[in-house]
Protein backbone atom coordinates (compact mmCIF):
# COMPACT_ATOMS: atom_id res chain seq x y z
CA UNK A 1 0.00 0.00 0.00
CA UNK A 2 1.44 3.19 -0.79
CA UNK A 3 2.19 5.70 1.66
CA UNK A 4 0.12 8.34 0.58
CA UNK A 5 -2.93 6.15 0.44
CA UNK A 6 -6.36 7.32 2.59
CA UNK A 7 -6.69 5.56 5.59
CA UNK A 8 -9.58 7.35 7.12
CA UNK A 9 -11.17 9.50 4.36
CA UNK A 10 -13.18 11.80 7.58
CA UNK A 11 -10.34 13.27 8.99
CA UNK A 12 -7.87 12.67 5.34
CA UNK A 13 -5.23 10.55 7.78
CA UNK A 14 -3.14 8.51 5.26
CA UNK A 15 -0.40 5.12 5.94
CA UNK A 16 2.36 7.43 6.53
CA UNK A 17 0.80 9.39 9.04
CA UNK A 18 -0.70 6.00 10.69
CA UNK A 19 2.75 4.02 10.63
CA UNK A 20 4.53 7.06 12.20
CA UNK A 21 1.78 6.73 14.97
CA UNK A 22 3.05 3.49 15.53
CA UNK A 23 6.61 4.05 15.10
CA UNK A 24 5.90 6.94 18.49
CA UNK A 25 4.61 3.80 20.18
CA UNK A 26 1.03 3.27 19.31
CA UNK A 27 -0.41 -0.09 19.26
CA UNK A 28 -4.30 0.36 19.49
CA UNK A 29 -6.45 1.72 17.46
CA UNK A 30 -7.50 4.42 20.43
CA UNK A 31 -3.78 5.32 20.52
CA UNK A 32 -3.76 5.86 16.92
CA UNK A 33 -6.97 7.67 17.24
CA UNK A 34 -5.66 9.91 20.17
CA UNK A 35 -2.36 11.18 18.26
CA UNK A 36 -3.98 11.54 14.23
CA UNK A 37 -7.70 12.08 15.08
CA UNK A 38 -8.19 8.92 12.87
CA UNK A 39 -11.77 7.63 13.50
CA UNK A 40 -12.95 10.81 14.90
CA UNK A 41 -15.09 11.50 11.62
CA UNK A 42 -18.92 11.26 11.01
CA UNK A 43 -18.25 7.82 10.72
CA UNK A 44 -16.94 7.25 13.99
CA UNK A 45 -14.40 4.80 12.31
CA UNK A 46 -16.88 2.13 10.90
CA UNK A 47 -14.72 2.75 7.55
CA UNK A 48 -11.25 2.82 9.06
CA UNK A 49 -10.95 0.27 11.95
CA UNK A 50 -10.23 -2.69 9.96
CA UNK A 51 -7.88 -1.14 7.81
CA UNK A 52 -6.16 0.84 10.94
CA UNK A 53 -5.99 -2.67 12.60
CA UNK A 54 -4.56 -4.90 9.93
CA UNK A 55 -1.61 -1.51 9.60
CA UNK A 56 -1.27 -1.95 13.41
CA UNK A 57 -0.87 -5.99 13.24
CA UNK A 58 1.26 -5.98 9.82
CA UNK A 59 3.33 -3.30 11.99
CA UNK A 60 3.53 -4.60 15.17
CA UNK A 61 4.08 -8.29 13.74
CA UNK A 62 1.20 -9.26 15.67
CA UNK A 63 -2.44 -11.01 14.67
CA UNK A 64 -5.17 -9.09 14.10
CA UNK A 65 -6.98 -10.51 16.20
CA UNK A 66 -4.57 -9.19 18.91
CA UNK A 67 -5.51 -5.47 18.57
CA UNK A 68 -8.68 -4.89 20.10
CA UNK A 69 -11.22 -2.65 18.17
CA UNK A 70 -11.93 0.98 19.29
CA UNK A 71 -13.93 2.23 22.04
CA UNK A 72 -17.39 2.91 20.11
CA UNK A 73 -18.94 6.21 21.40
CA UNK A 74 -22.42 7.06 21.04
CA UNK A 75 -22.76 9.75 18.26
CA UNK A 76 -22.98 13.37 19.32
CA UNK A 77 -26.36 15.42 19.16
CA UNK A 78 -27.56 18.44 19.41
CA UNK A 79 -28.61 19.63 22.82
CA UNK A 80 -30.83 23.33 22.90
CA UNK A 81 -29.52 25.30 25.87
CA UNK A 82 -33.15 25.44 26.90
CA UNK A 83 -33.05 21.68 27.81
CA UNK A 84 -30.47 22.58 29.64
CA UNK A 85 -32.04 25.28 31.29
CA UNK A 86 -34.97 23.48 32.48
CA UNK A 87 -37.01 23.41 29.20
CA UNK A 88 -39.13 20.49 29.45
CA UNK A 89 -39.86 20.08 25.67
CA UNK A 90 -38.12 21.76 22.46
CA UNK A 91 -38.06 20.81 19.02
CA UNK A 92 -34.59 19.31 17.38
CA UNK A 93 -35.18 20.54 14.06
CA UNK A 94 -34.69 24.05 13.72
CA UNK A 95 -36.93 26.04 10.96
CA UNK A 96 -36.14 28.58 8.56
CA UNK A 97 -39.27 30.19 9.24
CA UNK A 98 -38.37 30.10 13.37
CA UNK A 99 -35.07 31.92 12.33
CA UNK A 100 -37.14 34.18 9.52
CA UNK A 101 -40.28 35.81 12.46
CA UNK A 102 -37.33 36.52 14.67
CA UNK A 103 -35.33 38.61 12.34
CA UNK A 104 -38.79 40.15 11.95
CA UNK A 105 -39.06 41.08 15.44
CA UNK A 106 -41.63 38.52 16.32
CA UNK A 107 -41.40 37.64 19.65
CA UNK A 108 -40.51 33.31 19.86
CA UNK A 109 -41.99 31.08 22.23
CA UNK A 110 -40.48 31.04 25.33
Amino acid sequence: MDKSTIVCRCEEINVDEIEGAIRLGASTFDDIKRLTRCGMGPCQSKICMNLVRELIATNLGVSISEIPPPRMRMPLKITRLGILAGKTSSSNVVSVFDEASLEAGERQND
